[in-house]
């Protein structure tokens, strides 16, 4: 099943990190398995640029930086409509 999104329309994000200490809004962290650093994921907020190809997705950040990320991934999905109320000052604008 392939998603398709319409340009200007809001997505968030999941990106994992590591760091020897998590940020305030880490989810799922867990220790890793040799070493004092700790494994996460952080949510972004994002809206979609252009749908690059059936497979890609061109988004921009509140700070303007682009990136291009798999349409069909785990880790990124459209809004829902109370998260676009909550969180509105997160994603950028159009």
């Amino acid at each position: 099943m392939q998603k398709s999104f319409q340009p200007g329309q809001p997505v968030i994000g999941r990106v994992s990190k590591h760091s020897p200490q998590p940020g305030p809004r880490a989810r799922d962290i867990s220790p890793a398995s040799r070493g004092d650093n700790y494994t996460y994921d952080v949510p972004k907020f994002w809206r979609v640029v252009e749908q690059v190809d059936a497979r890609h997705v061109r988004v921009r950040t509140r700070r303007g930086k682009q990136r291009i990320v798999p349409a069909n991934g785990i880790e990124l999905r459209k809004a829902r409509w109370w998260e676009r109320v909550i969180y509105r000052a997160r994603f950028p604008e159009l």
